[in-house]
C-alpha cells in the first residue's frame, strides 16, 4: 500500500448531519484524557459525515465518519472521531499513519432515490436517507469553512486542521443506526440539521503533536 503524505486534496460531494447527544452518552466513545465541550447543559454535539472522493482527488473513495462529541485539550477544541470507515486500502492506512484515525473498511452504496448505506461484514452499519427539505434553498451558497479534529491510535494525541470549500444546502433526513452497529449506543437519533455538500474541495491537513506527555488512548 501506497500513499502520499499530508496535506491530502479530495474532491466530491458529502453529507453532514449534526446531532445534540447527552454527553452520558458520548463517554464512552472519547478518551478520558480529553474534556467534552457541553454546548447546552448535559448536551455535546455530535454528527455524522459521509462522502463520495471522485476524480481529482488524491486517492477516489468513499469515506463515513462518526463524532460523539467535540473535544477540549490544552486549549484546542475539534472534533473526535471515533469511527471512520472507507473503501480503499491506501486511505485506511494513510489515515491510521498520518493522522492516527482509527480507518476501517467497508462497503458503500450511494442510490438515486437520495439513500446512503455502509455495510460491513455482510451487516449493516449505517443509512441515511435523504431530500429536500422545508428549509432548502432555491439557489445553493458557496461557504469556506474550517474544521478541526483530533486523532490518536497509539499514545501520540495528534490534532489536525481540515478546510472545506463547497456549494452547500439544506437537506431533510432519516438515519438509521442498527443495533448491533458499532456506534448504535451513542443514541444519535434524527439529525437535527442536515447539509448538502456539493463541488466540496477538502484539504486535510498536517497533524501536530499536543504535548509530550504518553496518554492512555483507550475508550470504549
Amino acid at each position: 500500500m501506497t500513499y502520499q503524505t499530508a496535506p491530502w486534496r479530495l474532491e466530491g460531494y458529502a453529507i453532514q448531519t449534526l446531532h445534540l447527544v447527552d454527553i452520558k452518552q458520548a463517554v464512552p466513545f472519547v478518551p478520558s484524557e480529553l474534556e467534552i465541550v457541553s454546548l447546552f447543559p448535559g448536551k455535546t454535539l455530535a454528527g455524522t459525515y459521509v462522502s463520495s472522493y471522485q476524480a481529482g482527488s488524491l486517492l477516489e473513495y468513499n469515506e463515513l465518519i462518526v463524532v460523539p462529541a467535540f473535544v477540549r485539550y490544552q486549549g484546542h477544541i475539534g472534533a473526535w472521531i471515533s469511527h471512520i470507515y472507507v473503501d480503499h486500502e491506501d486511505s485506511v492506512a494513510g489515515g491510521r499513519e498520518i493522522w492516527g484515525l482509527p480507518k476501517e473498511m467497508a462497503e458503500f452504496s450511494w442510490d438515486n432515490h437520495g439513500k446512503v448505506s455502509v455495510r460491513q461484514n455482510q451487516k449493516n452499519l449505517y443509512q441515511l436517507c435523504y431530500k429536500k427539505g422545508l428549509l432548502s434553498l432555491s439557489t445553493w451558497w458557496q461557504q469556506e469553512f474550517r474544521g478541526n479534529a483530533f486523532g490518536g491510535l497509539g499514545s501520540e494525541l495528534l490534532y489536525f486542521q481540515n478546510n472545506f470549500k463547497s456549494q452547500i444546502s439544506f437537506l431533510k433526513a432519516n438515519l438509521e443506526i442498527p443495533q448491533h452497529s458499532p456506534f448504535a449506543s451513542l443514541s444519535l437519533g434524527q439529525p437535527w440539521l442536515t447539509l448538502n455538500l456539493q463541488k466540496l474541495e477538502l484539504v486535510a491537513g498536517v497533524p501536530k503533536l499536543l504535548g509530550n506527555e504518553v496518554i492512555n488512548l483507550s475508550y470504549g
